[in-house]
């Protein structure tokens, strides 16, 4: 057992959370997690099946005496965010994620935790193995693919899961349960590299954005963090104004989380390379003064590239598109809901943006509880890109998922949760994509909940799960289990 994880309760959820935190399952690799999965159960004695997507529901009889209760699901995702600092040596592929313990919090050692949504699954796992609950027939419903798609709970298929009350396990928030979530969808802008030799006279040099929170773009892109590709664009354009010209810029990685950290690779004249770390410098002022409270450790620095003596540059025109469409491309808020205090309605997140000898690609990815906002969101960040001469096709997406405060399993858990603590839950909708949306629209009828224990600093290095709602997320969940007809 991790020295990290001894001591705490329930004993058999953070048994499964180490356990699974060896076990490799990046988003579209989730092999090794569902073999586990598939052998945990028949090891159980539980009938459990896949798909050919690699989706996984496992079912448990009813507790003695209580056959006569409605199925209910419990439902989590296989996979997770795999984000690590840049000074941080980790194989996702491989490695075992390193689980560190810091007074109240559990979190991981330069790296992603995998809390999101590892949690769910190990509560399931124990679920599965401890026979001295009580509860009516279950099923445990293993999606693949959640962070890079949904892919996984868009393949379900009729029958695969019978069930028609459902418990989705991936929300961040002890104390709160969710009744609705924003559709999303991806807009990832394109363009042709088109290269000239570095001009004569000029030294090469990398700037680099660093130091920010990142975070989820759905949950946290409320709280006014830094984005390090519209800052290092910010710096790009002084350093134009030099007349510096771009090789590359990279940064950021997922469609779903803020971009921590870019680095751009520029040449510049050598007579005008003080005036440039000047600029730099003086940015990096103006930016850490405009962030101080949310970014106290932003860095912004401009080094010589060592070795370098000669390279290829953007054509001049390309570099000027490239810089104007990441100005005008908006990130962060775009509306916030006029009916739930607190709630963010429509957002826009500038994801990443990556050079390659051919192309240079930036997802970006637009949310919204309102699908006709949703819509517009997408065509005003596909408008700039197109007049910044990229090509910007918007995905599909996902569907969001509608409120029923008329739930039969929202009212059984509101019940449960004031009889265990004495006082009412929140009932909150979440500006984040939810399975729940996918799993309503493939299993119409459904009535769905989501809970989970509490989260900070998901789809980051410093994702951290709170020890302490652990245990009140189990209470909770086994007594709602209990108390369903």
């Amino acid at each position: 057992m991790s020295n990290a994880i001894e001591g705490l309760q329930p004993v058999l959820v953070w048994k499964y959370f180490a356990e699974i935190a060896k076990i490799p399952r990046g988003s579209k690799h989730e092999e090794k997690i569902t073999k586990y999965v598939l052998d945990t159960a028949k090891k159980l004695g539980l009938s459990a099946k896949a798909d050919k997507l690699g989706n996984v529901v496992v079912k448990k009889p009813a507790s003695p005496g209580h056959e006569h209760r409605k199925s209910v699901a419990l439902q989590g995702h296989l996979d997770m965010v795999c984000e690590k600092n840049k000074d941080t040596v980790h194989d996702f592929s491989k490695d075992p994620i390193e689980l560190v313990r810091k007074g109240n919090f559990l979190t991981a050692n330069g790296t992603t935790l995998g809390a999101d949504n590892g949690i769910a699954v190990a509560t399931n796992l124990a679920i599965m193995e401890d026979r001295s609950l009580f509860h009516g027939p279950l099923e445990f419903v293993f999606t693949i693919d959640e962070e890079t798609g949904l892919t996984g709970a868009a393949g379900l298929q009729p029958g695969f899961v019978e069930s028609r009350t459902l418990m989705n396990l991936d929300s961040e928030e002890e104390g709160a349960i969710y009744v609705g979530c924003s559709g999303g969808r991806d807009t990832i802008g394109t363009w042709k590299v088109a290269l000239d030799a570095a001009p004569a006279g000029s030294t090469a040099a990398v700037l680099r954005v660093t130091g920010l929170k990142g975070g989820h773009s759905g949950l946290e892109i409320d709280k006014g963090r830094g984005n390090a590709i519209k800052l290092a664009n910010r710096a790009l354009l002084a350093l134009g104004d030099l007349g510096a010209r771009l090789t590359s810029l990279d940064g950021g990685d997922k469609h779903n989380a803020i971009p921590r950290e870019a680095e751009a690779v520029v040449w510049i004249p050598a007579k005008k390379w003080d005036a440039a770390a000047a600029a730099v410098a003086a940015f990096q002022t103006i930016a850490k003064a405009e962030l101080a409270t949310v970014e106290p450790d932003l860095s912004v620095t401009l080094e010589p590239k060592k070795g370098a003596r000669k390279g290829k540059v953007l054509k001049r025109a390309l570099q000027q598109k490239l810089c104007q469409t990441i100005a005008a491309l908006p990130h962060g808020v775009l509306k916030m809901s006029a009916d739930i205090p607190g709630l963010v309605e429509t957002s826009t997140n500038v994801a990443a943006i990556h050079t390659t000898a051919r192309t240079i690609a930036m997802p970006t990815s637009q949310r919204s509880s309102v699908a006709s906002e949703l819509d517009e969101a997408c065509v005003t960040v596909r408008a700039i890109f197109e007049m910044g001469g990229a090509v910007a096709p918007t995905s599909d997406g996902y569907p969001g998922w509608k409120p029923n405060l008329a739930s039969a399993i929202l009212k059984t858990a509101k019940v449960t949760y004031k009889s265990l603590y004495g006082k009412e839950p929140e009932v909150k909708a979440i500006h984040a994509g939810l399975e729940c949306g996918i799993i309503g629209e493939r299993y119409p009828g459904m009535d769905m909940i989501s809970f989970g224990p509490t989260l900070e600093g998901v789809h980051s290095p410093d994702e951290r799960i709170h020890i302490d709602t652990v245990p009140k997320f189990w209470d909770f969940l086994l007594g709602i289990l209990k108390a369903v007809n």
